[in-house]
């Protein structure tokens, strides 16, 4: 079997795979919190922080939340990054934006952070920040999830299929999946500019 099949066969599987009671999950916190007059903080790093910018966006547009993205702010990155270090420089920018038990993080991560060995500790400290305002923690992650799986209020875990893929099948899923979050009809508020030509 060439590459392009086998990836596209390993895709099927995830999405088989798939735990559906997971996404129900993730799509009652995010609507807990919006209709608690929370906020939505989106965080990742690498292609995790793509993402989370992308879905800022589309939950802000599609769905009528109030979100961020701390990465978007680079200028602001950059300096915690300097005087607080990378591992405490996504909980020091929610603690300026008084992250409160109304809340809610949204994590995309392959591993979904680890304390031993140190792994993505930005978002760890965040996750901890979270847990210990009262915050939602929600996530799309890969492998076993890690630290955002085991402390998260829902969790969305893409099946490992192959392990030489982990990555671009999280990465890849990741956006299938919070696309599929912001065209819920329990989150969707606005029409995709494209649907409503039609």
């Amino acid at each position: 079997m060439d590459q392009i099949e086998d990836f596209i066969q390993c895709s099927h599987e995830v999405l088989r795979k798939l735990d559906r009671a997971a996404l129900e999950r993730v799509v009652e916190v995010l609507a807990a919190t919006r209709e608690g007059g929370g906020r939505l903080f989106c965080l990742g790093s690498g292609g995790g922080a793509g993402h989370a910018s992308h879905a800022v966006c589309d939950f802000r547009k599609l769905c009528h939340f109030e979100a961020y993205c701390p990465t978007d702010n680079v200028s602001e990155l950059t300096a915690r990054i300097n005087d607080e270090g990378w591992a405490g420089s996504l909980a020091a920018w929610l603690r300026s934006s008084r992250l409160n038990k109304n809340d809610c993080l949204m994590i995309f991560s392959v591993g979904g952070g680890s304390q031993s060995p140190p792994v993505s500790e930005n978002l760890v400290q965040s996750v901890q920040l979270a847990r210990s305002v009262g915050a939602g923690v929600v996530g799309i992650v890969g492998r076993d999830g890690g630290f955002t799986a085991q402390n998260s209020d829902a969790c969305i875990v893409v099946p490992v299929v192959r392990d030489a893929w982990i990555t671009p099948l999280t990465e890849g899923f990741q956006a299938l999946l919070w696309h599929l979050l912001v065209s819920h009809p329990r989150l969707q508020k606005a029409s995709a500019k494209w649907e409503s030509l039609v």
